[in-house]
């Protein structure tokens, strides 16, 4: 997975709450394992006509936002199903942090374990964020010192768990934590096969 350390990019506002997770990935385009290939329908049916014509006005149909790494959302972001292809679609557009008010505990956790960092706000931050990001600057994410740079450069600060904060820094997902132990997990099979060898046997 891929370290997260800071990341500078350009931050789309979403002023909605209760965004769910068929609204970042209608469910038509859940067949696929892949985590490839599903930015092109994020936010399908808010960035398309049935037709399959752009939205001007949506904001991911907007420069500078198209090309937007940060997302700023609104309370109970990622709420609905609990679909993994939902950060994978944001993912794969470009998106490695959610900024909003709350999240749906599972899509928070599958962030993480995407490698993307979901950042919970209080009301101030929010709105001063909310006010910068249609002007289109860019805003720096730094996970070190668990600080948001504004645009002027002003830092805002925000809370991130250990764990979590550990495995982004280090790009640990639940493979990679486990292989952290190769150590004890070696030294546990040789006194396992000294001990029950027939568990070991060809």
């Amino acid at each position: 997975m891929e370290k997260f350390t800071t990341l500078t990019g350009v931050a789309a506002p979403l002023p909605m709450v209760n965004v769910d997770t068929d609204m970042i990935i209608p469910k038509q385009f859940l067949k696929t394992i892949k985590r490839t290939g599903l930015g092109k329908h994020l936010f399908e049916e808010m960035r398309y006509t049935p037709e399959g014509k752009e939205i001007p006005s949506f904001v991911l149909n907007r420069m500078p936002f198209r090309k937007a790494k940060i997302l700023i959302g609104g309370a109970n972001f990622g709420c609905g199903s609990s679909r993994e292809h939902a950060p994978w679609a944001l993912a794969d557009f470009g998106i490695r942090c959610v900024i909003a008010p709350s999240f749906a505990d599972i899509f928070f956790n599958n962030c993480f374990k995407n490698g993307m960092l979901p950042i919970v706000v209080n009301d101030r931050t929010m709105t001063v964020l909310m006010q910068d990001a249609p002007k289109g600057g860019e805003f720096t994410i730094d996970l070190e010192r668990r600080r948001i740079l504004l645009p002027n450069g002003a830092p805002m600060p925000f809370e991130v768990d250990d764990f979590h904060r550990h495995c982004l820094l280090n790009g640990l997902d639940e493979i990679g934590l486990t292989l952290e132990k190769n150590k004890s997990i070696d030294a546990f099979e040789a006194k396992q096969g000294q001990a029950q060898p027939w568990l070991y046997a060809a």
